[in-house]
């Protein structure tokens, strides 16, 4: 039996660190298509940075490194400063998540109970001959927090002998890729040129 209530790190609007509040929240309820995923671990990835910020809206034209350091009031909301659209504060960041699935809608097949699995970040609501997505921890709540809902088309079962931590540094650096492939519109024998392969993306 769950509790009613977690923890979580809450972004409560754009700016500093002082955005960032540890607070109980209710734990979500899951409807039609979802399930709940019990974090085991959450990577810091630098869309957190840039989502609390508000950097990714068109009225910023400086490094997120500038931004960070800067004088500059950042507690105005910017109205596009989300992935998408506006950040719906208060938010619970977190986009890269190793979990296990705790319960599921009474739509899903329980298969999926109790195994470590990934979460794929940039959601699919139109399915994948769409390039729109929206992004967990940036569009809506993602895995700063002990448990978080998610559709269970977005869950895939892990079998391996990395641990926790390690899987969940996976997941928005492979959405990204996804991403870039997909809008490059890659398409059978043909070849892509990685310059670079250095980081996680």
């Amino acid at each position: 039996m769950l509790q009613d209530s977690m923890k979580a790190m809450v972004t409560i609007g754009n700016g500093g660190y002082d955005r960032l509040v540890y607070k109980d929240v209710p734990i979500p309820k899951i409807e039609e298509g979802e399930v709940l995923i019990k974090v085991l671990a959450a990577g810091v990835n630098n869309t957190e940075v840039n989502t609390r910020l508000g950097w990714y809206s068109s009225s910023i034209n400086s490094a997120t490194n500038e931004m960070s350091h800067s004088k500059v009031d950042l507690l105005d909301q910017k109205s596009d400063g989300g992935w998408n659209d506006k950040t719906p504060f208060p938010i619970i960041q977190g986009t890269d998540c190793c979990g296990t699935v705790v319960k599921v809608a009474s739509d899903i097949d329980s298969h999926l109970m109790g195994k470590r699995e990934l979460i794929r970040p940039c959601g699919r609501e139109h399915g994948f001959k769409s390039l729109d997505n929206i992004w967990m921890g940036s569009d809506f709540d993602g895995a700063f927090a002990q448990f978080l809902k998610i559709s269970a088309t977005e869950v895939f079962p892990v079998i391996c002998d990395w641990t926790d931590a390690e899987l969940g540094t996976v997941p928005c650096a492979y959405g990204t890729s996804e991403n870039m492939l997909h809008r490059a519109n890659l398409k059978p024998g043909e070849t892509v040129l990685i310059t670079g392969a250095s980081g996680g993306v």
